[in-house]
């Protein structure tokens, strides 16, 4: 049985790397959100031409992300959203809530110092980790 796993979240770490590393011997395949976060936000301009103001800009980069998002969910059997350090990450609890909504196979990972003010996306999750090796053990008990 081959897994497709969407990694979703924090994007200032190496947290995929050491999954996708940890997972090599697995029947997996991963994929993501683009996580040069220049061209994430660029993308929309990037193909669709110039903005004046910061609103559009960002508005045409997201609608474009958003559907590159939507399909690594919807085509995924597990979705692993990574809530880092640093930073208000938005856009991983909404791909969680998205995750949820389609009643995909959630692991959300995060440190302790999180677990208060990630209480409601944990408890839509099937399980909560702390660390990328985690996940892969996570992994590994699936495919067993």
């Amino acid at each position: 049985m081959k897994l497709k796993v969407y990694l979703s979240g924090e994007i200032h770490t190496d947290w995929r790397q050491e999954i996708m590393t940890g997972a090599a011997d697995l029947d997996v395949s991963f994929s993501s959100p683009v996580t040069d976060h220049a061209a994430s936000d660029d993308c929309g301009v990037a193909i669709m031409g110039p903005e004046d103001q910061k609103f559009w800009h960002d508005h045409k980069g997201a609608k474009l992300n958003a559907m590159r998002t939507r399909k690594g969910i919807e085509d995924a059997d597990v979705v692993v959203v990574r809530f880092g350090e640093k930073y208000k990450q938005w856009n991983a609890a909404f791909d969680a809530g998205y995750a949820a909504a389609l009643g995909k196979s959630l692991i959300v990972l995060h440190g302790s110092d999180h677990q208060h003010a990630l209480k409601e996306v944990d408890a839509a999750a099937l399980a909560v980790a702390e660390r990328p090796e985690q996940v892969v053990e996570m992994l590994r008990y699936i495919l067993s």
